[in-house]
């Protein structure tokens, strides 16, 4: 029943690279993408916008 032993200098090395390498894949998907898929989602989250937009119901003055 003996805990193993760990050392600390070592264990925050390696946290800090899997915390640097988690920050690298996530800019991989951000800024690792053609310029057409770029324009591809943008339109994309523009009609999804568009969209959500029209289902509103706005309130008139006489509402309130």
């Amino acid at each position: 029943m003996t805990a193993e032993v760990v050392n600390l200098r070592q264990f925050k090395k390696k946290q800090t690279r899997a915390e640097k390498e988690k920050q690298a894949e996530q800019n991989r998907i951000s800024f690792g993408r053609s310029k057409a898929e770029k324009q591809l989602t943008k339109a994309l989250n523009e009609k999804a916008e568009r969209s959500h937009q029209q289902g509103r119901i706005e309130k008139s003055e006489d509402d309130i």
